[in-house]
């Protein structure tokens, strides 16, 4: 044996023979597994963010963050997606929407966006909740969520004719919202047996005053119990301020106006719009909104947040409990408490909403004469 080896084979005898320095007793933590990130279903926001509507838009997105925080779960996501507020844009985002494997779509804002997404959301079988209160947009899978013409002349109309109104009428710029104004005004006559309703519509740049005027006499000899005014505002007060001025007795005549109607405390400075009667959602409801809307952004509610809220809310509903790779189940037929009041989804894409019956009184501030009721029969 070398030398070399018996000097290392020594050493590891003696080494082998020795006393041991003690060790540590190490254990070998787990390598870091990655965090798997939960997987949540999306819920895409259609909205304005950008150009003219942008306001309107943000209001709306305020609107759907305040349920979020409110009434949210774990599972799902709000995705804003902003649609500049043209079809256009609106179709760009709704399939960006669903190249991101979106479940649900609320918005777009108005009906030109909303019937521009509608092939491409029925394709990608995802149901919309749209804001527009156009209810030609309405169709099983793309719900209309404003509060339609129909539904206000049914509920303030019906109002008066439970009243004892039987011969009744309207007037207003010649346009679609009082062409639809109208032809629910025809339908509830025929369903209810009354006379054919007087409708006399004008220019949309032509003087109110000078149309009041005309229709006076139309008034007097057909003997209308009742008369629906699609005008608002400045113009609303300049309308029924010429009806007496030509003669018009107000009462007995019975005036009634639309949605546009609420909110506007100036109507009350006429006299003779004084004691007419509007629809609108239940006071209460949007009162308690509106404070919690304060308490949460520092600024009072603009009136299209009220909607995002609402909107959000059927949406987290039809989302819950269905996980990330399920389709979203709408609540068709359920009774939703809202920002404004109770919300009711029909198969057919029509949204039903509880409206009450308002008096415009003389301090300007309306007056509920009939509360907030949802229609009794299956249409809105």
């Amino acid at each position: 044996m070398g030398l070399r080896a018996l000097v290392i084979a020594s050493l590891v005898a003696l080494s082998a023979c020795g006393t041991q320095p003690s060790r540590p007793n190490l254990s070998i933590a787990p390598a870091p597994q990655p965090v798997q990130e939960v997987k949540r279903a999306e819920i895409t926001l259609l909205l304005p963010l950008s150009g003219p509507q942008a306001g309107i838009g943000n209001a709306i997105l305020n609107g759907a963050q305040l349920a979020l925080i409110e009434q949210g779960t774990p599972g799902y996501e709000f995705v804003p997606r902003d649609t500049n507020g043209t079809a256009g844009g609106a179709t760009a985002a709704a399939r960006e929407a669903l190249s991101a494997g979106s479940k649900l779509m609320v918005g777009p804002l108005t009906a030109p966006e909303a019937t521009a997404i509608s092939p491409v959301a029925r394709a990608g079988q995802v149901p919309v909740l749209a804001f527009t209160n156009d209810s030609t947009v309405a169709q099983p899978g793309i719900w209309v969520l404003g509060v339609t013409p129909t539904q206000q002349v049914r509920r303030v109309v019906g109002a008066a004719v439970a009243g004892g109104a039987k011969t009744i009428g309207i007037a207003g710029p010649d346009n679609a919202f009082t062409q639809r104004l109208a032809s629910e005004l025809r339908n509830i006559a025929s369903s209810q047996g009354l006379p054919s309703p007087i409708v006399v519509t004008y220019p949309g740049m032509a003087s109110p005053i000078l149309a009041a005027r005309d229709l006076s006499q139309k008034i007097a000899d057909a003997k209308l119990d009742a008369l629906l005014i699609a005008e608002s505002g400045p113009r609303a007060r300049d309308f029924a301020s010429a009806l007496a001025a030509a003669g018009v007795q107000i009462p007995p005549l019975k005036l009634m106006g639309t949605m546009l109607w609420a909110g506007d405390n100036t109507l009350g400075g006429e006299p003779a719009l004084r004691g007419a009667t509007f629809p609108a959602p239940d006071p209460m409801t949007r009162q308690g909104f509106e404070e919690r809307y304060q308490a949460t952004f520092g600024e009072r509610a603009p009136r299209f947040a009220a909607m995002g809220y609402d909107a959000a809310l059927l949406a987290m509903r039809a989302i819950q409990g269905q996980g990330p790779m399920a389709m979203a189940t709408v609540p068709v037929g359920d009774t939703v408490i809202g920002a404004e009041g109770v919300i009711r989804l029909l198969p057919s894409g029509q949204a039903q909403r509880a409206l009450a019956v308002f008096a415009i009184a003389p301090s300007g501030e309306p007056t509920v004469v009939e509360p907030a009721a949802l229609p009794m029969g299956p249409g809105t």
